[in-house]
């Protein structure tokens, strides 16, 4: 049994993701061989050989794969398909992007989000936002799964796998013409340790000034729920929640939420949760660590003086 892990990258560097999946196919069992593609990522195939568990780097180094596009990615996947009975991947944007493209030429399901695993064949995914989760069994020849980061530790990089190259180049059918990226001094909201939120209680796009602050002396990510980005207050690229990113940092800090079940689907593994809200009754409370039942008007302000 040999699995295949699809790295995540930015041509420059391995995201902390990839480690977190070869945890999960190391209880899966078997040989594990991890796929760099991409342009000019032979550094990142480099840190990909050091991750314990791993025995082979596959490393597609073209400019084809450089945006990572699942259109031109999936065929390469497909080709070293034969040679594998599990295909992994991140429950990310691009994992979400690629694997189901490559379940439907493989022809099987995907098994999507896994958060544990029972044994080669049998698996556990989230459902109804969370609230209840599914032990699920596969009898596909190949598994092509997604795995939620959040629930698994990463691994060490104690490893030596040799790289191989990939010779096979797949002409691209689908170009890349641009991308307009959001550029921040804090940390990736998925990747940290650290995470203030902000809720409807805000009241505005303008008072999240106050999370920021916070977050700065906290060296934090700032997110959001998803009331907040619906009503406007900041981009949708901070939504945390069941549509949103799913993430468990070290500390969440949720200020003026109330725990409307579709956020608590994107923060409830967090290690320690800690709320501010007026409201004693919010359901935030129910799950937080520590609770503070106060205006957050005032109270984030003395955190931040405090701190």
């Amino acid at each position: 049994m040999t699995i295949l892990v699809i790295a995540e990258h930015d041509n420059v560097s391995l995201k902390p993701e990839t480690a977190k999946i070869i945890n999960a196919a190391s209880q899966i069992g078997g040989d594990i061989h991890l796929l760099v593609a991409g342009h000019d990522c032979a550094g990142v195939a480099r840190s990909a050989s050091q991750l314990s568990g791993v025995s082979k780097v596959l490393l597609a180094d073209n400019a084809v794969y450089g945006a990572h596009l699942a259109q031109n990615l999936a065929p390469v996947v497909v080709d070293a398909a034969p040679d594998y009975s599990h295909i992994l991947a991140a429950a990310s944007s691009q994992g979400k992007d690629l694997l189901p493209r490559v379940a439907a030429l493989l022809d099987v399901s995907q098994l999507s989000e896994v958060v544990s695993i029972v044994d080669a064949d049998t698996f556990v995914r989230p459902v109804y936002a969370g609230n209840a989760m599914a032990t699920v069994k596969s009898l596909d020849d190949k598994k092509v799964m997604t795995i939620r980061t959040s629930a698994f530790d990463a691994v060490g990089n104690d490893g030596s796998a040799q790289v191989q190259p990939v010779a096979a180049v797949h002409a691209a059918n689908t170009e890349f013409v641009s991308q307009e990226l959001t550029r921040s001094e804090r940390p990736e909201l998925g990747n940290a340790g650290i995470i203030v939120s902000g809720g409807r209680g805000m009241g505005s796009g303008e008072n999240f000034a106050l999370l920021e602050a916070l977050a700065d002396k906290l060296g934090a990510a700032v997110g959001a729920s998803r009331a907040a980005v619906d009503a406007g207050f900041v981009p949708n690229d901070l939504q945390v929640g069941q549509t949103g990113k799913i993430v468990a940092p070290e500390l969440y800090i949720a200020v003026g939420i109330s725990g409307a079940i579709q956020h608590l689907a994107g923060m409830k593994d967090s290690k320690v949760i800690v709320a501010i809200n007026k409201d004693p009754d919010a359901p935030i409370f129910q799950v937080a660590d520590y609770g503070l039942a106060a205006d957050l008007f005032e109270a984030v302000p003395a955190l931040t003086d405090m701190l």
